[in-house]
């Protein structure tokens, strides 16, 4: 491990951003795209890599574009084929049906809070948003505004890598960041399936 942060020198970090750099903005804003098509690439260091080669606003910004299209292209497709067989058994899953009547019912606000936080399964809320009712339009701006907090949130952390491998206080203070917005994430998640239920159970009553 010491061997590993040796290596990440100013000079080898730098260098390492500019071959990034070289691809262009186009692979800058096609990284997060794709990552929302595929949940398992690791957005966060595609946020990263873009703020340290482009700079912090042009790097989060091609990074909210990538992000908030890839959104928005997974919402079409899901809403435009979610009634195939291939998607009917996202649909019959409880929770989420629970989810998608409590966005039906709430529509814009929920989403927003989900989106703003990088912890919280983005793919599936932008699939449970495209199953449900909600328009087409209140999602966009739900995901561009959700995505805009996020993104800043990590750019703004991440911007200057090695100055956060260098000052032992500024990485205890990222950390913690990073920690907050896990666990406020997982609360609110957790919160927003409590409530549907209830809403449904509620609803089933009368």
């Amino acid at each position: 491990m010491e061997h590993f942060f040796s290596y990440l020198t100013e000079d080898r970090l730098t260098e390492l951003f500019q071959s990034y750099r070289a691809f262009g903005p186009l692979i800058a804003v096609l990284l997060p795209l794709i990552e929302a098509f595929l949940p398992f690439l690791p957005l966060i260091v595609f946020v990263v890599a873009n703020t340290n080669s482009f700079g912090l606003w042009e790097g989060f910004i091609l990074s909210w574009l990538g992000s908030t299209a890839g959104a928005v292209l997974v919402f079409f497709i899901v809403r435009r084929y979610g009634q195939r067989r291939i998607l009917g058994f996202i649909r019959r899953h409880q929770s989420v049906r629970k989810l998608m009547q409590w966005v039906e019912r709430r529509g814009f606000g929920p989403l927003f809070i989900l989106l703003c936080f990088p912890f919280t399964p983005s793919a599936a809320v932008n699939v449970v948003a495209g199953l449900s009712r909600i328009g087409m339009r209140p999602f966009i701006l739900a995901a561009a505004s959700g995505k805009l907090v996020m993104i800043f949130m990590i750019s703004f952390i991440g911007y200057d890598l090695h100055a956060l491998i260098t000052q032992p206080i500024r990485t205890i203070i990222a950390v913690l960041v990073i920690v907050v917005l896990w666990y406020v994430g997982k609360r609110v998640e957790r919160r927003l399936h409590v409530r549907a239920s209830q809403q449904e159970n509620d609803g089933g009553r009368q």
